[in-house]
């Protein structure tokens, strides 16, 4: 009896995932214009900033005391805000709304100022006036301050120490940002990374779930975004993101028509993904199973025009879809508004799209390289030219945009939004840093593969020769074989032949060494691929530069909620204006003198109060040496406003008591820089005039 020998199970084949790949440009005006590129993309946000609304002034000022209630407040911006029906509120010193809610818009001549009337019958005391306002480039600001009539007083009234755009309702509304600009990356420059680089990664899982996860965030933060809306301008309480008149109102602003777009542009790339990891991928795989054939028939070619005229319909269908989706951001926010903003929207839409272009292509090659058998090196090439030509787009808008925003060195350095940017410049020069790394890395897989290819050249010649002579030797060995196969057959006896496992298998053991095989021919493709140091060296320097730029996306996210640079500085200018032109208490002068004469010196105190345009009060207060009063023959004030050619406005003040004078009633009829005589007479023949100079009104 025969022994049956068990069958053993077959040795998978061996799966080497040596990868294609080729090095990136390396000439040195290409490093440099790269180098460029990203510093000057520091300079702007994913979405260019150009200003944020800011209280520049308001009438009554900050702090004043006015002798009368005035009839209205108004506030002064420097630029155009939305005001909802109850954004200015007047309290008074009870906490009772002293307006009657009625918004005026009194913007004019380059100067936007809005209003509201105080109703009649206001008592004495500290009032406080409190705003909100969500500035052109969709961002909410608010403030409050006080002032008083006739004497300050305490006040019960409470502010909220949550500012506009902050809280938990702000945190979650930034996150939705995040994401959304995240998932925009991941959308489009994976889509693009397809086309314009690998269409066989359309066949690859970890590429389509890339792509699809992308789709997915922007969708999920768009919605959140337009249902945080209202209260992240408004209340700040995360149970009005359901009020439905709420999103009415948001739905009817600029910033919500633009949410709504993207959203029905977001159905537009959902059809676009579906083609393409659908009837894109399969055209694609029966053209590369076309060239394994070597398939020179009129099919095979009629399937690759037809995965051209897919491939140039996707592309340009992609391109509308994306450039609508940037322009969603251009058209609702920083871009909107500021200077030059007919030129400043469309290079944004350029720098977001040149920005997923290489950030999202960045994100598909490193997952081509953790979690696909093996990638081309033409796929490595080809995304190696599309981010250089998107860091040259980005060098181009990154420029204009850097002077559109910060606008001086001082604002670079001397405001937050300047200190961001330089902190974003850091981390982009490591992360040039980082992709210098991997240049190398693939100009070695680059050396490594044409060794290899040279090697298996010389293998593939050898073993051709090798084939000829075998056949020469093995024609005769292979008829006397057959001939002794025959013979045997004849002489055969009627005993059962030994099983063959090969034509009559176990069905349960056959399909257990099939997955043995497919676990084993798995791991052993692992393996090959982690060991490529090559390989190995370039997925580390990948991943560390995605890392990289996941913290300068974080970063560029705050650049979005932060005032820039430039107009910090403006508002800041006009906001010391505005401080040297009103009041800041009462004007207070003290002038030393000299008559000559027996108890001819001392030093002249001039009060002027409230120290503001209209009526004041004037104190004088003679002292001598010692710091004591000291009684003068006659006192004698002078106001004049050489700028003007006003004055000098005699004043004569009434003895009150010894070393003290006053005077009532005193007009100061405009603000500015005025010159104060005091004339002291301390006898009937020793008399001075001093003077200094003082800021009033």
């Amino acid at each position: 009896m025969k022994a049956t020998a068990r069958p053993r199970p077959t040795a998978a084949p061996r799966l080497t995932a040596a990868p294609r790949l080729t090095a990136a440009p390396r000439q040195i005006g290409q490093l440099l214009l790269l180098l460029c590129a990203v510093l000057g993309s520091l300079l702007v946000t994913a979405a260019p900033a150009s200003a944020h609304a800011a209280l520049t002034a308001s009438d009554p000022a900050q702090g004043s005391v006015v002798e009368k209630a005035p009839t209205e407040v108004t506030l002064t911006f420097s630029e155009k805000v939305a005001l909802s029906d109850d954004a200015i509120r007047v309290l008074d010193p009870a906490g009772k709304r002293a307006d009657n809610g009625k918004i005026s818009d009194l913007s004019g001549d380059g100067v936007v100022r809005y209003g509201v009337k105080l109703r009649a019958g206001q008592p004495d005391g500290t009032f406080t006036v409190a705003w909100q306002a969500v500035s052109a480039d969709s961002h909410p600001i608010s403030g409050a301050f006080t002032f008083s009539i006739g004497a300050p007083s305490a006040t019960t009234v409470a502010l909220p120490d949550q500012a506009a755009g902050g809280g938990v309702v702000g945190t979650l509304y930034g996150l939705a940002r995040y994401v959304s600009y995240a998932g925009f990356i991941l959308l489009i420059g994976g889509a693009a990374f397809v086309l314009l680089c690998s269409p066989r990664a359309a066949e690859q899982r970890p590429v389509q779930r890339l792509v699809v996860r992308g789709w997915l965030a922007l969708t999920a933060a768009t919605l959140a975004m337009l249902l945080l809306r209202g209260p992240y301008t408004g209340s700040g309480k995360l149970a009005d993101a359901l009020d439905l008149a709420g999103i009415g109102d948001v739905l009817n602003t600029k910033t919500g028509a633009a949410l709504v777009s993207r959203l029905l542009l977001l159905a537009a790339a959902a059809l676009f993904v579906a083609v393409l990891f659908g009837a894109y991928a399969r055209r694609a795989e029966a053209q590369e199973e076309a060239q394994a054939q070597a398939q020179k028939s009129q099919e095979a070619q009629a399937q690759a025009q037809e995965k051209k005229d897919l491939a140039f319909g996707l592309g340009i269908g992609g391109t509308v879809v994306a450039a609508g989706l940037a322009a969603t951001w251009a058209l609702a926010e920083h871009a909107s508004t500021g200077i030059q903003t007919q030129l400043a929207m469309p290079l944004d839409v350029l720098h977001m799209l040149a920005v997923a272009t290489w950030l999202g292509g960045l994100a598909a090659l490193l997952v081509s390289l953790y979690r696909t058998p093996a990638i081309e090196r033409t796929a490595v090439r080809r995304f190696s030219r599309v981010a250089f030509w998107s860091v040259a787009v980005l060098a181009t808008t990154g420029v204009y945009q850097s002077w559109r925003q910060v606008g001086s060195w001082s604002a670079l350095t001397g405001t937050s939004y300047g200190q961001l940017l330089l902190l974003k410049i850091g981390l982009v020069v490591v992360l040039v840093g980082i992709a210098g790394i991997s240049r190398r890395w693939t100009a070695r897989l680059l050396e490594a593969k044409a060794t290899a290819d040279t090697r298996a050249d010389g293998k593939a010649a050898s073993k051709a020769d090798t084939k000829v002579v075998k056949q020469r030797v093995t024609v005769p060995a292979k008829a006397e074989a057959k001939a002794q196969t025959a013979a045997k057959a004849e002489g055969a006896t009627d005993a059962d032949p030994a099983p063959d496992p090969e034509r009559d298998p176990d069905p349960e053991r056959a399909a257990q060494l099939a997955r043995q095989q497919a676990v084993m021919a798995t791991a052993r493709a692992k393996r090959d691929r982690d060991a490529d140091q090559e390989r190995s060296g370039l997925r580390r320097s990948v991943l560390a530069e995605a890392a990289v730029a996941v913290v300068v996306l974080a970063v560029t996210t705050v650049l979005t909620s932060t005032e820039p640079g430039r107009t910090e500085v403006e508002a800041a200018s006009q906001s010391a204006a505005s401080s040297a032109a009103r009041p800041t208490g009462p004007v207070q002068l003290s002038i030393p003198f000299d008559t000559g004469g027996e108890n001819g010196k001392g030093t002249v105190q001039i009060e002027l109060a409230p120290g503001r345009v209209g009526t004041n009060e004037v104190h004088v207060y003679a002292l001598d040496p010692k710091s004591k009063p000291l009684d003068l023959e006659e006192i004698r004030i002078a106001f004049t406003l050489e700028s003007q050619d006003i004055g000098p406005l005699p004043v004569t003040p009434d003895r009150v008591s010894t070393g003290h004078w006053s005077a009532s009633g005193v007009q100061i009829p405009m603000a500015g820089d005025w010159r104060v005589e005091a004339t002291v007479r301390t006898s009937d023949i020793d008399q001075v005039t001093v003077d200094k100079n003082a800021k009033i009104g």
